[in-house]
């Protein structure tokens, strides 16, 4: 598979070493002037005696026209969170065994199954092997590798009622479960139904971007164990220039329906921290094409509710009259 020109500029061959501290070393030296004095060095996010910088944010690069589906990632995730595993159930309909985000599954890989019904089950079965290989297949499979999108502009941090839900130094939405009293807040609030309320602990759970690893210099769990290089892991800047050359190849390389998806901001909606490139409409793969908070329409719920109160009371009040 061909790379762009951008690739090359960002010198993949560091990014992809395993201490983060190397990538802007080298890229951002502490001499070079920074854009809009956005990008600190990320080596002094580690410098645990040293004060943290004002704005360093670190973001997922998810490229899902190289994800295999082989649950990698998602496996990564349990071993290093120590996730229980949940019981495999066997939906009928689908090869995913783990269905979807849960507080067991911080990282979830869906499996897009887009068949016709030309491959339905209710013809008779080919006679062989080689009959059955013979067969022309009408559809294709779509693999999307997901988690916590950590939103720029968080909802769930902005509904938290006891400040469990902080954005940490690289710019993650990190819960903590130690002052968490399982309200359910933050899950009314997410308008990507991320979060869950762990029927165990009683707390909200959900990716934490593995902020203990960060912290140690080292790469998210997911991206360690990725296979193909679907997930990418680094700081924003980059991984926004990596995202639209791929997006470039892919389009002039005769893939035209390829699109990123929480790069810019939505219309209702900030950017992500957590993006993707799509290989198709964004409800095909489960996302709102326009994320919305859920609280922006609370005013008018309220303001509705008010009203018929109101016109309940003065129904009842002409009744006694």
């Amino acid at each position: 598979m061909g790379r762009t020109t951008g690739r090359e500029e960002l010198n993949m061959k560091s990014i992809n070493s395993k201490n983060i501290f190397d990538v802007v070393k080298e890229k951002y030296a502490p001499d070079q002037p920074k854009k809009n004095h956005k990008i600190d060095p990320i080596y002094s996010l580690f410098d645990r005696n040293g004060p943290l910088p004002k704005c360093q944010e670190l973001a997922f690069f998810t490229d899902t026209s190289i994800c295999t589906g082989c649950k990698s990632c998602e496996v990564a995730c349990k071993q290093w969170n120590q996730l229980e595993s949940d019981p495999y159930h066997w939906s009928g309909d689908s090869y995913d065994n783990t269905g979807d985000l849960s507080a067991n599954n911080w990282r979830h890989v869906k499996f897009i199954e887009r068949f016709s019904e030309k491959n339905a089950v209710d013809r008779p079965a080919p006679a062989t092997i080689d009959a059955l290989l013979k067969e022309p297949k009408a559809g294709k499979w779509l693999f999307m590798s997901d988690q916590c999108k950590h939103c720029r502009t968080s909802p769930c941090h902005e509904a938290c009622p006891t400040g469990a839900i902080v954005r940490n130094e690289f710019g993650g939405v990190y819960y903590q479960t130690d002052i968490c009293m399982g309200c359910g807040m933050c899950v009314a609030a997410c308008p990507f139904g991320v979060p869950e309320i762990s029927p165990k602990s009683g707390h909200s759970m959900k990716c934490a971007e593995c902020y203990d690893r960060l912290k140690d210099g080292l790469r998210p769990a997911c991206q360690e164990a990725c296979t193909t290089g679907a997930i990418q892991f680094g700081p924003r800047e980059l991984m926004v220039r990596e995202a639209r050359d791929r997006v470039n190849y892919l389009i002039t390389h005769g893939h035209p329906e390829a699109q990123l998806y929480g790069v810019d901001p939505f219309e209702n909606y900030d950017s992500l921290n957590s993006f993707y490139l799509l290989m198709d409409k964004p409800e095909v793969y489960g996302l709102p094409s326009d994320p919305v908070t859920p609280t922006k329409y609370m005013p008018g719920d309220y303001l509705r509710g008010a009203a018929t109160l109101i016109l309940c009371a003065a129904a009842i009040a002409a009744c006694l009259v």
